[in-house]
């Protein structure tokens, strides 16, 4: 199984995009453990949304597309349905 999951700074409210074919948690909670340059600034990160995948080539392509222009807006719009 392939995740895409968005992560939320509970210290600036940015929000992280990352796929993994770990459990969306168990990634954050690597976030969080300061795995990479960005999750050090900005953690503690809370996990607020993931989707499900078969095939990791498909969650790559919706990584990228909530990375671009127009994802960035669907992106936006599911965190605000969120509530988060």
């Amino acid at each position: 199984m392939y995740y895409i999951y968005f992560a939320k700074s509970l210290k600036n409210g940015k929000v992280y995009v990352g796929s993994t074919s770990k459990e969306p948690q168990q990634r954050v909670d690597e976030h969080n453990n300061g795995s990479n340059k960005w999750s050090s600034i900005n953690k503690p990160l809370k996990l607020i949304y993931y989707e499900k995948y078969f095939c990791d080539k498909d969650s790559s392509q919706r990584e990228k597309f909530y990375k671009s222009g127009f994802g960035k807006k669907v992106k936006s719009n599911i965190i605000a349905s969120l509530g988060s």
